[in-house]
């Protein structure tokens, strides 16, 4: 394998000196265009980390970042790794309690934060708590910074010579086996846990993602996926500053707005979760946009419905569709498909391991892995990394699998969504799959309910688009006609929306 910077310091740096005049940032958002190369965002991560380093943000120190994507963003996240800091991302859709709380158990005492935004102001929330914290603020808006608030070009505009040398001397300082980064899961099955990331963690995958995914200094990135998730971060951020490709941050997500971001930018690689893309190929204005620039569609999640994989290469148009698995406990990296992978095997897998990982099937199905994409742990606990890191470094990623002959694993649920029917396992994703065909179905949940005679029975929970015509009986028999009798759901909801946690992800435990 190719060799690659361990650290994201030492990528950025790299980066400036092979591509100076790229474009490493087009940032249309805020009624101007911020255009960076990367010689000029290496300028800015380091007047960023001089001024972190100013503030008293010493190696290994916690900074959090509480704002959507913006070009603030990786100035902030590689300025707090040129420190040598510690980046704690905190999800957009945060309250202040959950954002207080993240705060205070990862100790981070600088946050990076947003003003008004979408009828919220983090940092107003933030400056009423009174928390004693350094607040900078990302200027989304026009409104001032009063105290106890740093405004971005005041905090990032002011290091001196000194200053900045003393940063390089911390960027070159920074290990690979520094933490980058503590991440928290989405919290489904209760409190969210800290992962603590190495940047040789950190940077194996995203150099692993990108080559899979062939990047180069041509590309250009449209960014829908938030930058506190790994989708955005270490698939997003970090592969750009390995390959050279163009980041083009996107805040708020619309079908209509990114089409119109690829056709103006043309933009060549669009990753993102299922419902991105099944929104715009549903959206009846597609066709007025030109979409032919792009050449690679990344879409994974536990499940991914293979009609949409489908349509994606079908309707779209596009080259090469892949998609993959990963947990934040592996940087958002265990497995992918390859560009050349034939189209079932895209359709109906999660692909191999990517290099530097093993996958093996434990008891009950699970899927286990190991390799250079594993956590160091959680934070502060150490009873959950035992339980979920054995001893022989296998991590227990808690979701059901099973691999074929070449290596490819298939995800067919989570341990904990499984019900038992008359006596049968039934795993919901599979069904899910089924009902996802039906047309004019855009979300399916299926979850077991107590049931007097068979223990356990399905219930689907669906969301359709408007005036299709899908009813309860329509999807039953649609169901038996595909699936065993002990498969078939029982009862069907039609809803608005599914309940999602902080990150998007259903909440089966509410549709309980």
């Amino acid at each position: 394998m190719e060799e690659y910077p361990t650290t994201t310091p030492a990528a950025l740096i790299r980066a400036a000196s092979r591509w100076p005049d790229t474009e490493a940032i087009v940032d249309d958002q805020w009624g101007e265009r911020v255009t960076l190369t990367w010689a000029d965002l290496l300028e800015r991560v380091r007047g960023f980390a001089a001024a972190l380093i100013d503030h008293g943000v010493e190696h290994g120190d916690r900074v959090a970042i509480w704002a959507p994507n913006s070009y603030h963003w990786p100035i902030a996240a590689l300025g707090t790794h040129y420190a040598g800091g510690v980046l704690v991302p905190l999800n957009s859709r945060y309250t202040v309690t959950e954002a207080l709380d993240i705060l205070d158990r990862s100790d981070a005492r600088t946050v990076v934060v947003s003003g008004a935004f979408l009828g919220g102001d983090h940092l107003a929330d933030l400056v009423a708590a009174d928390t004693g914290r350094t607040l900078i603020r990302v200027p989304l808006d026009d409104a001032p910074a009063g105290p106890p608030v740093i405004d971005w070009s005041t905090f990032a505009g002011s290091a001196s010579a000194a200053q900045l040398a003393i940063a390089d001397e911390r960027a070159l300082a920074v290990a690979p086996t520094d933490l980058s980064d503590i991440l928290f899961t989405s919290g489904t099955t209760g409190r969210a846990k800290g992962v603590l990331a190495e940047h040789q963690q950190t940077m194996a995958g995203s150099f692993g993602w990108a080559s899979n995914g062939q990047m180069t200094p041509a590309d250009r990135y449209l960014m829908v996926n938030p930058y506190f998730h790994t989708f955005g971060y270490k698939a997003g951020i970090l592969p750009c500053v390995l390959f050279g490709s163009t980041m083009l941050p996107l805040a708020v997500y619309s079908p209509t707005e990114a089409m119109k971001l690829v056709a103006a930018q043309r933009a060549t690689i669009f990753p993102g979760a299922p419902t991105i893309f099944q929104t715009i190929l549903d959206d009846p204005a597609r066709a007025h946009h030109d979409l032919s620039s792009l050449r690679l569609v990344v879409t994974g999640a536990t499940i991914v419905p293979v009609v949409l994989v489908e349509r994606l290469q079908g309707d779209l148009g596009v080259e090469t569709v892949v998609t993959a698995y990963g947990q934040t406990e592996t940087s958002g990296f265990i497995t992918t498909c390859r560009p050349d992978d034939d189209n079932e095997t895209v359709a109906t897998t999660c692909g191999r391991a990517y290099p530097g990982m093993e996958v093996r099937i434990g008891e009950q199905g699970e899927v286990l892995a190991r390799g250079a994409m594993v956590m160091r742990g959680y934070l502060d606990d150490p009873e959950a990394t035992a339980a979920t890191i054995d001893p022989e470094g296998w991590l227990h990623t808690g979701d059901v699998g099973n691999l074929d002959e070449r290596g490819n694993l298939k995800i067919t649920d989570r341990l904990k969504d499984m019900y038992i029917c008359g006596g049968f396992n039934v795993y919901p994703a599979e069904v899910e799959q089924a009902l996802s065909r039906i047309p004019g179905v855009t979300e399916v949940a299926v979850i077991g309910v107590d049931d007097a005679r068979l223990g356990e029975v399905g219930r689907a929970f669906l969301t359709v688009l408007d005036g299709a015509d899908v009813t309860e009986d329509s999807v039953i028999d649609y169901a038996k006609e595909r699936l065993a009798n002990f498969k078939v759901p029982r009862s069907v909801v039609v809803v608005d929306t599914l309940p999602r946690n902080a990150s998007g992800k259903i909440l089966k435990r509410d549709l309980k």
